[in-house]
């Protein structure tokens, strides 16, 4: 039981700090849209906390239609306390998207990954 209470209050938080991010961007009519499906189906897989783990077909349809460039401007400081930017750029590589190396994504840059892949 307390670890559903755990779960509640990470995903409450993390909500929280996505809207607090959509109401300060100027992207947020462009956004706004992917944000709720990308928590409901990713979150788990960015997370903080935990190994990395490969995102579920779910995630990777979420993630497939993302404007990249757009969620990025989106990324915060809080954002970033509660979310893995490591994890995002391989669940995004591990649903297929090219993520080059050097992409800014909040204050976060992708770095080179082993094997030149970019």
């Amino acid at each position: 039981m307390a670890v559903i209470g755990v779960r509640c209050l990470s995903l409450t938080v993390f909500l929280m700090v996505v809207i607090l991010a959509i109401g300060n961007s100027g992207v947020r009519a462009q956004c706004e849209a992917s944000i709720p499906s990308l928590i409901a189906e990713c979150q788990q897989y960015v997370s903080k906390t935990g190994p990395k783990i490969q995102p579920s077909a779910g995630c990777c349809s979420v993630v497939k239609d993302l404007d990249i460039p757009c969620v990025c401007k989106m990324v915060t400081k809080e954002v970033e306390r509660l979310v893995s930017m490591e994890k995002v750029v391989f669940v995004g590589r591990s649903c297929g998207l090219k993520i080059a190396k050097g992409t800014k994504c909040g204050s976060y840059t992708v770095p080179h990954t082993r094997g030149g892949n970019a």
